[in-house]
């Protein structure tokens, strides 16, 4: 027995990870059945329906949900999200397929329900597999009280049901955060983190702003060796915070990766920026790729950052305002001060959007932090939504006095 123990182990978590793997795949992605909403109606199983109105838990198939807290993420919408943990010998056998059906129903604003389907194929289990298989799901509301009904059904027509509630509501500092998402709305959640923005209607002429931002796309931890969604996610919505402000009207983009020293995606002078565009650059990315002749210049990072300031600030027409953006770069050299007073005074502001999910390990400013300061520039340190909202926010109204005075100076010089 003692010799059966890890095989057994191993084949529970080798089935466990390949659930997991398919539920997170496209092909098992959940989506919103057609008639969701007040666009029609849905045509529902006359059982799953009846499961629906009773509201009773259901354990033929035995699982346990968990709902979680809604979660405000830095794209400005609530992420409701749930967990199922199912006993693997309840999946023994052969090929198997899990059809999961819930509704979500806006109570408090009232609204009509939006029904989300997904199938997930589970792999041939060995009958003698122990542990639980996890599953996950999410959806996307805005500000509100929903009631969530759901179920899950396997091939053999076994049925495992729970019921909850779902608050989401901004309270505290965060009341006054303006969200992407309707109150009482329901959606699918958003995977893409490149996908092309929405259209905005924007200020033209010389009331418009022009903003340039140079973003260093790297991990929270500088050590490691890849860029996962999570290092990416507040980048980018960094960057679609500012895409949305109506009244800027042309945005050039300079996306840098400090470890590879190199640049590795450029707009100039675009309506809106190309996020696709953006995100088929950072596949080219190899952090874990070991450069000898990087690995040898110790100051290379830091004489990298000083040139790219130094020929973004110093060459091409003068922008509104100037936007780093990224997470704690330390380098073990500062920028030379002296290769930046060569520049003169700037005729624009400049600030520093630093994401740093944990402000407290690292409290003293970063390389790029310190040399913002030496421009006379503002750091804003980003580590959770509203301080994203606040930060632009902020910004923006800086920029617009920042351009008034320069306006009547020069008017008044003229």
């Amino acid at each position: 027995m003692t010799s059966s123990g890890p095989p057994i182990r191993k084949r529970a978590g080798i089935a466990a990870g390949a659930l997991l793997a398919l539920c997170f795949s496209p092909a098992a992605a959940q989506v919103v059945m057609p008639g969701s909403g007040p666009d029609g109606r849905v045509r529902l199983h006359t059982s799953d329906l009846a499961i629906f109105i009773a509201r009773q838990p259901r354990r033929d198939l035995p699982c346990s949900v968990s709902p979680n807290k809604p979660m405000l993420g830095f794209d400005l919408k609530f992420h409701a999200s749930y967990e199922v943990a199912i006993p693997l010998k309840e999946l023994a056998g052969g090929p198997n397929m899990l059809n999961v059906l819930f509704r979500v129903t806006p109570k408090d604003p009232a609204g009509e329900p939006v029904y989300f389907r997904q199938r997930i194929r589970v792999p041939e289990i060995e009958p003698d597999a122990a542990g639980d298989a996890y599953l996950h799901g999410v959806f996307d509301v805005g500000e509100g009280i929903y009631e969530v009904d759901w179920l899950m059904r396997d091939h053999a027509g076994r049925v495992c049901s729970a019921f909850w509630e779902v608050d989401a509501r901004l309270k505290g500092r965060d009341a006054d955060i303006g969200l992407m998402i309707r109150p009482g709305a329901v959606a699918a959640a958003e995977f893409q983190q490149f996908k092309e923005e929405p259209p905005v209607l924007r200020t033209g002429g010389e009331d418009g702003l022009r903003i340039k931002v140079l973003v260093n796309f790297a991990p929270q931890n500088q050590h490691a060796a890849t860029l996962q969604p999570i290092d990416t996610s507040a980048l980018v919505a960094i960057l679609r915070t500012i895409s949305r402000e109506p009244r800027i009207s042309k945005f050039s983009v300079v996306a840098f990766n400090l470890q590879e020293r190199r640049v590795l995606f450029r707009q100039d002078d675009a309506d809106q920026i190309d996020f696709p565009a953006l995100g088929a650059s950072l596949d080219k990315l190899e952090l874990g790729t070991i450069d000898l002749a990087r690995l040898t210049d110790k100051g290379g990072e830091t004489r990298f950052l000083t040139e790219l300031i130094q020929q973004e600030l110093g060459s091409g027409e003068p922008p509104d305002a100037l936007v780093f953006a990224g997470p704690k770069a330390i380098l073990d050299h500062k920028v030379p001060v002296a290769d930046l007073k060569v520049l003169g005074e700037l005729p624009f502001p400049v600030f520093y959007m630093n994401y740093n999910l944990y402000p407290y390990q690292i409290p003293w400013r970063d390389t790029i932090g310190l040399a913002v300061k030496s421009l006379a520039g503002r750091e804003f340190t980003i580590t959770r939504p509203r301080d994203l909202y606040h930060a632009v926010t902020e910004m923006i109204t800086e920029i617009l006095d920042w351009k008034q005075r320069r306006g009547v100076t020069t008017a008044s010089s003229g």
